[in-house]
């Protein structure tokens, strides 16, 4: 099955800001990264939005990245949607981009010793991080994950990160790659925000408060 055509839709959520993003500290791949006081608001706000868009006990499948930020994110925006947290269902492909040896990095301190690492433009890695992934090497993952859930009939919900969660609404929306990168990667979202995706046509359904990058 095409995912652009599946037939039921998408709600991608990008998860509340953590310890990292309030100290703009590169997570990665990190397993446990815990929300701020500002993350689990983002994810009430997330809850609240999703809840006016489609009322109690959705029927709607969740899904969600293994780490500890995505399930608190998800466990609040599930309060609200009165639906059973214990039901999500994870898969580590959709974790964030391994940033390898950078992971922990401050972004500043990593800037005034590896120049130009960071594309402004895009918001995005200049080029993949030592021992890390590049955006292509996520998209082959995401793809393995949207191939192996395509039958997948309902609506769902995915809790994950920023850049991963980019390449997915790329891949999931047929965008044209990014030259620079090799693969579709969609713009950026803050934290707490949400993307629907329909048939491969995408519009934000909740605009989060956070502003870290990605």
């Amino acid at each position: 099955m095409d995912h652009q055509r599946r037939a039921g839709r998408d709600f991608i959520a990008r998860h509340g800001e953590t310890v990292f993003n309030a100290a703009r500290r590169l997570q990665g791949d990190a397993p446990h990264t815990p929300l701020t006081r500002a993350g689990f608001a983002q994810a009430e706000a997330m809850g609240a939005g999703l809840r006016a868009l489609l009322g109690a006990r959705p029927a709607l499948t969740l899904w969600a990245s293994p780490t500890g930020r995505a399930l608190q994110t998800l466990a609040v925006i599930a309060e609200h949607l009165e639906l059973a947290w214990h039901g999500v269902r994870t898969d580590a492909r959709l974790r964030e981009i391994d940033v390898g040896a950078w992971g922990g990095r401050d972004y500043a301190g990593l800037a005034g010793e590896v120049g130009g690492f960071w594309n402004a433009e895009h918001g995005l890695f200049a080029a993949p991080p030592p021992g890390g992934e590049s955006y292509g090497a996520v998209a082959t993952r995401l793809a393995g994950w949207l191939a192996d859930t395509a039958h997948d009939s309902e609506d769902r919900l995915v809790v994950m990160h920023g850049m991963s969660s980019r390449v997915l609404r790329g891949l999931m929306t047929g965008a044209a790659p990014l030259p620079a990168f090799g693969t579709a990667i969609a713009p950026g979202l803050a934290q707490g925000s949400v993307s629907l995706i329909d048939k491969g046509s995408e519009r934000i359904v909740v605009t989060g408060s956070g502003s870290a990058p990605a």
